[in-house]
């Protein structure tokens, strides 16, 4: 086996693992069950999307893949900003449900 090859599995093995224990860990801090089942949720739909992407970069033709990063990199940031906006509303919504 070569050093490339050897690299490239540890490097996958080491981000996945890295997304799962985020992933983990994420929906374990949750304070409600709402906002867990929105955590699941967005998490799904996150790891969905990685998927395809991945899958897309190792599928599409060398023009195409690097256009690929284009959207990727509009839709990442923004569906963080999102996420972390509508659980801080749920929290928000959570904690004065509970004060009322």
């Amino acid at each position: 086996m070569n050093i490339g090859l050897i690299g490239g599995i540890a490097g996958t093995v080491i981000g996945v693992t890295g997304g799962v224990i985020g992933t983990w860990a994420s929906v374990r801090n949750t304070s409600s069950p709402r906002e867990r089942a929105f955590v699941v949720k967005a998490s799904v739909i996150g790891w969905v999307a990685a998927i395809v992407f991945i899958t897309l970069l190792l599928v599409l033709p060398s023009p195409w893949r690097f256009l690929l990063w284009v959207p990727y990199g509009i839709a990442l940031p923004l569906g963080i900003l999102t996420w972390n906006r509508k659980q801080q509303r749920i929290r928000q919504e959570e904690s004065q449900d509970t004060a009322a």
